[in-house]
C-alpha cells in the first residue's frame, strides 16, 4: 500500500481485494486508508475496500476488474511493491503516447536486507508487521522482458504478469481471468490476448515491480507440475497449437534470470526516494 500511496501519478482508483482475512491485514489496510485521507501519499488516489470470502486469487482479480472504472487496470499483489514512485506515471505516459492496448516491463524478484519483521497485537490476535520498508533488496532474479513480437509464445516467451497492464475495454471484450486455472490462469490471459487476439502492447525496458520470493507457481515441486500442466491447458482451451517445444522453453528459460543482473544486484526498497 505504501509503494502505492507514494506514486507521483495523480488519477489513481485503488481496489484492495481481501478475502475476509482476520488475521490483522484489514487492520493494516484502514490504517493504509486513514494516511492517504491525512494526506500522506504523495499523489492522489481513491481507495475502494472489498473484504470477503472468495474462490482463489483469480477470482479476486475478477472482482477488481468489474470493479474498476480506469481507463487502465493493473495489478499489485501482496508483497509486490512497484520499484519507485514514478511507475505509474510512466505506464500512463507509455500507454498514452503510444495509444497501445496494453504495456509490460522489467521484474526482479528480491530479498530483503533488512531488520526483518515484528508480530504485534491488534486486538483480535497477532499480525506480523514488516519493518525493514525502505531498506535494500538483494536481487535473486532478474526477469528482464523485451518488445513484443509474432511468434514470441510459441518460443516459450511470455511477460512476467505483475508488470502488465492492460485497458479495461481489453477485458470486457475478450474476457477476464479463467477460473479453472489455479496457477496459471495469467498465462492464459496474456495468451489469449497477444498471441491469439492480437491485442498492441508496449514494452517499457525499465524494472517496473519488486517481487518477494515466494508465490504459488514456484512454491513447490508440486505446484510446478500443476503449472507446467496448465501451460499445455492455455494452449487447447484457446484452439492454439503450440510447438512441442514452447513450455520446456518456457520453464528454461527461467534459468538465466538466476544469472543476469544488468547493473540491478542490489535495489532500494525506499518507493519514495
Amino acid at each position: 500500500m505504501k509503494s502505492v500511496l507514494a506514486q507521483t501519478y495523480d488519477d489513481i482508483e485503488y481496489i484492495v481485494i481481501d478475502g475476509g482475512s482476520t488475521d490483522g491485514t484489514m487492520d493494516v489496510i484502514e490504517n493504509g486508508k486513514r494516511q492517504l485521507v491525512m494526506g500522506k501519499g504523495q499523489g492522489s488516489a481513491v481507495i475502494r475496500i472489498i473484504s470477503e470470502p472468495d474462490k482463489g486469487i483469480y477470482d479476486a482479480l475478477n472482482k477488481g476488474i468489474k470493479l474498476a472504472t480506469g481507463d487502465v487496470i493493473g495489478f499489485l499483489h501482496a508483497d509486490d511493491i512497484y520499484a519507485d514512485a514514478s511507475v505509474i506515471g510512466k505506464v500512463a505516459a507509455a500507454m498514452s503516447q503510444s495509444n497501445a492496448d496494453s504495456c509490460y516491463g522489467d521484474l526482479v524478484y528480491v530479498r530483503d536486507r533488512g531488520p526483518g519483521s515484528e508480530v504485534m497485537g491488534n486486538g483480535r490476535g497477532l499480525v506480523r508487521r514488516n519493518t525493514h520498508y525502505g531498506s535494500r533488496f538483494t536481487v535473486v532474479r532478474y526477469w528482464k522482458s523485451r518488445p513484443y513480437e509474432n511468434g514470441l509464445f510459441e518460443r516459450g516467451w511470455m511477460p512476467p504478469h505483475p508488470t502488465f497492464f492492460v485497458r479495461r475495454k481489453v477485458y470486457e471484450t475478450f474476457g477476464f481471468f479463467d477460473t479453472s486455472f489455479k496457477i496459471a490462469a495469467d498465462y492464459e490471459l496474456m495468451l489469449r490476448f497477444l498471441h491469439r487476439h492480437g491485442i498492441s502492447t508496449q514494452y517499457i525496458p525499465e524494472v517496473l515491480i519488486k517481487m518477494r520470493l515466494g508465490g504459488a507457481s514456484n512454491g513447490s515441486l508440486k505446484n510446478i507440475f500443476i503449472k507446467t500442466a496448465e501451460d499445455y491447458k492455455a494452449w487447447r482451451v484457446n484452439h492454439l497449437q503450440n510447438r512441442f517445444y514452447t513450455i520446456p522453453f518456457k520453464n528454461l528459460s527461467k534459468i538465466p534470470q538466476f544469472f543476469i543482473r544488468r547493473g540491478a544486484r542490489n535495489v532500494k526498497g525506499s518507493d519514495s526516494e
